[in-house]
């Protein structure tokens, strides 16, 4: 059998493959999906690439599998590391922060200001893949960022470098950067005036880097011995995928909660009368990250957020059959229960992960009295929410799930409101499309709007 094009999507514990045909015709077709353990402890994805592969082959029936093209998105080994130094944090590091996390980054470490001792010290210990500096406006305080440089470039490291502050410290960063064993990419400030946030050209920077550079990954070596199209860290295709949705639908927010993290992804303007009441500038794309939100390999954690005495009653068990779902708590439920139990789980990771993605209204006291303001992502405006990740694309209450966003809101919070559709990406194929966009823009909104089943 020919296939068009197959997407691995290597995570830390699992490898699929998504196989796509009629690429270039009016209707592209999501042909099948394959499976199997990732394999970065035996230091070659490409096993597990491999197998998922005799998977896919076996799920359709057939004995062999040509392809022109094989794209890939990853999560493995730890993901995409990054470090980001600025100059103020509620300025150009939270720009720089931004554009990173937006690109699917991990942030390991976040500094603002000069580099001390122990941020050095940090800094070696992470090693990370991409390292981002930031500071000052264009033509604004230019030593914080060259400080930072030198003591960066005196580490040595083979890291790449993203220099993106201030306009003025370009060809002074150049010669910090001119002996450093690692490549140096300059591009626009990610924060050039006050109140004025630039992070796309950055973004696309990040991407770009870690694809030439994934090879330095532990146990990704071998990743482009197979692939022959794009790679980018599995976050920013799903990234993509809602920026992709969003020029075509308009604005929405995906959810993807996963075992380890529950992440976020909104693309939105905002409405008009929450912009005239904002205290700071909010990307239009935003992504955050909740590490401590994942339904299994930080289950404790949810648990003991939602409580045990509470989960009792919500699941209508005793404490010793909770005790029993929390020793044997499986990464895939089977039994009702199960399923019941991380639906709990889940719900309380999505209004969770919600809340703190979302800005809020808030009052200032002056001499003229109350003051409404607002802080933080408008989401008002939202028209789709979605749901991506294993858990919401195979619970069977997911739909409830994520009905009880705007329910939860208590009148502060810049939630979506209940006229917002809910959707599901039922093939949990949203990632792979966000890799495919970038050579086949159309036939990845196609098949996106069949997996969400939008008849628009």
């Amino acid at each position: 059998m020919k296939i068009n094009v197959l997407v691995a999507e290597i995570g830390s514990t699992t490898t699929v493959i998504n196989a796509f045909n009629n690429i270039f015709s009016e209707n592209p077709e999501f042909i099948g999906q394959g499976q199997s353990a990732t394999t970065v402890a035996e230091n070659d994805v490409n096993i597990g690439v491999n197998n998922a592969i005799i998977d896919l082959k076996k799920n359709l029936n057939i004995k062999e599998l040509k392809y022109d093209k094989l794209i890939a998105t990853s999560s493995a080994a730890g993901g995409l590391r990054m470090t980001v130094h600025g100059l103020v944090y509620d300025m150009t590091v939270r720009a720089a922060k931004e554009a990173a996390l937006g690109a699917g980054a991990n942030i390991h470490q976040i500094t603002a200001g000069k580099l001390r001792r122990t941020d050095i010290k940090k800094l070696k210990e992470i090693n990370p893949n991409i390292i981002l500096i930031a500071g000052g406006v264009d033509y604004g305080e230019r030593d914080t960022a060259i400080f930072n440089a030198e003591k960066i470039s005196e580490l040595n490291l083979d890291v790449p470098v993203i220099y993106a502050g201030n306009i003025e410290n370009d060809e002074e960063i150049k010669l910090i950067f001119e002996d450093y064993p690692g490549k140096l990419y300059i591009i626009e400030n990610v924060y050039p005036k006050i109140d004025t946030l630039n992070i796309e050209p950055t973004r696309k920077v990040i991407q770009d880097v870690f694809e030439e550079h994934i090879i330095h990954a532990p146990g990704m070596e071998k990743v482009k011995d197979m692939v022959n199209g794009h790679i980018m860290p599995t976050p920013g295709a799903v990234m993509e995928a809602s920026k992709l949705l969003k020029e075509h639908v308009g604005d929405i927010i995906t959810i993807d909660v996963g075992g380890a993290t529950t992440d976020l992804h909104s693309v939105t303007e905002g409405s008009e009368e929450v912009n005239r009441i904002l205290i700071s500038p909010e990307p239009i794309a935003k992504r955050t990250v909740e590490g401590d939100l994942g339904v299994y390999i930080n289950m404790k954690n949810i648990v003991e957020r939602i409580g045990k005495d509470n989960l009792t009653k919500q699941l209508a068990i005793t404490k010793e059959q909770l005790e029993e779902l929390i020793k044997n708590h499986k990464p895939i439920p089977e039994s009702d229960i199960e399923k019941r139990f991380v639906g709990e789980l889940t719900k309380e990771a999505v209004i969770t992960s919600v809340k703190r993605h979302a800005g809020k209204f808030r009052s200032l006291y002056g001499d003229s009295g109350k003051k409404t303001v607002a802080e933080g992502k408008d989401l008002t405006n939202i028209k789709y929410i979605i749901g991506t990740g294993g858990a919401l694309s195979r619970l069977p209450k997911s739909m409830e799930i994520m009905e009880s966003i705007a329910k939860s809101n208590k009148g502060n919070d810049l939630f979506p409101n209940q006229e917002a559709l809910i959707l599901i990406d039922n093939d949990y194929i949203m990632a792979s499309l966000g890799v495919l966009s970038i050579e086949y823009p159309l036939a990845a909104i196609k098949l996106l709007k069949k997996s969400l089943n939008m008849n628009i």
